[in-house]
């Protein structure tokens, strides 16, 4: 199983230190833990179990995956050079990781733009010869919107802090998005790639009142029935979350990411001119 991470603005001292972190070589059964930030124009460093993992973690950069082992480890977020875990800005909070599980943390805004923390478990299930998968987890403060594929909704009413996953034929699939319980397109149609084997994960994080809006795009490859299929790529911004291997990162912009994009920003923006 092969893991492909988009990003845009990868921190390269916050993956160093992930690096040293973790042992050369996962152990059986090690749980993969990565960390997606999600919390515009704040620099903050990462404490597991009290000790400095990330430092100066900038908004918008994943890092990761760390191999642990399974167990439950308390996680803090404090400002940049904090001296210690004792005054986080978001925690502390406990990780409970289960054995070969794929996780991804993301600190992010709640929907009423209070800083927060979410635990998200990628699905890394093998998927039928011919299908990929989409998940859009919803990690702004912002409103809900519908996803219409065809004119018809795929996703509805899908709210900060949660996901949907769809299991989906691989080709192209005719998307739009549309304000939540409204069938009226705000964006598109447009077409969106479904790759075969592949676990597309599409994060919408920011703030819609302070214009900064912002996606990460992250994909798990390799989880065909048939061993011989090719992950696609994608592009974007970045996140992930439940086990997955890790090999990689791009920075890239795809169909899908602009539409996912659009998930937040359009529907979204409506509601805020409404209101």
């Amino acid at each position: 199983m092969r893991t492909k991470i988009i990003t845009a603005g990868i921190a390269a001292g916050a993956i160093a230190i992930l690096g040293a972190t973790a042992p050369a070589q996962a152990a059986e059964g090690d749980a993969q833990l990565s960390v997606l930030h999600g919390v515009p124009d704040i620099t903050v460093d990462v404490y597991v179990n009290d000790e400095l993992t990330l430092d100066d973690f900038a908004p918008g950069t994943l890092a990761g995956p760390l191999p642990l082992a399974a167990g439950t480890y308390s996680v803090a977020i404090t400002a940049s050079d904090a001296a210690d875990a004792s005054d986080p800005v978001i925690g502390p909070i406990d990780l409970t990781l289960e054995s070969n599980g794929n996780y991804t943390a993301v600190a992010h805004l709640g929907e009423d733009g209070t800083p927060t923390a979410t635990l998200f478990t990628n699905d890394v299930a093998t998927l039928p010869a011919g299908e990929g998968r989409l998940t859009v987890r919803h990690v702004a403060a912002a409103p809900a919107v519908d996803v219409l594929a065809g004119g018809t909704p795929a996703i509805s009413g899908l709210t900060n802090p949660n996901e949907e996953v769809l299991n989906l034929p691989a080709g192209v699939i005719s998307a739009s998005v549309a304000a939540a319980g409204t069938t009226d397109p705000l964006i598109g149609p447009a077409d969106v790639n479904v790759a075969e084997g592949v676990n597309t994960i599409v994060y919408a994080w920011g703030s819609l009142d302070d214009d900064n809006l912002d996606l990460a795009v992250q994909t798990i490859g390799d989880l065909h029935s048939n061993p011989g299929g090719i992950p696609a790529g994608s592009a974007g911004l970045v996140a992930t979350n439940k086990p997955f291997d890790s090999t990689g990162l791009w920075v890239g912009a795809s169909a899908l990411a602009l539409l996912a994009a659009a998930v937040v920003a359009a529907g979204l923006t409506r509601a805020k001119a409404r209101s």
